[in-house]
C-alpha cells in the first residue's frame, strides 16, 4: 500500500513539475521572440 501511495506522490510531482516548466518556458520564449504581428 505504501509503494502505491508514494508511486502517485512522485507521479504527481513530476506532473506538476513538467506543467511549471513548461510554462515558464512559454513565456521566456514570447518575451525573447515577440510574435511579429505585436512589434508593428
Amino acid at each position: 500500500m505504501a509503494v502505491i501511495i508514494g508511486g502517485s506522490a512522485f507521479v504527481l510531482l513530476v506532473l506538476v513539475l513538467s506543467l511549471v516548466t513548461i510554462s515558464k518556458g512559454y513565456g521566456y520564449e514570447h518575451k525573447i521572440d515577440p510574435h511579429p504581428d505585436e512589434e508593428q
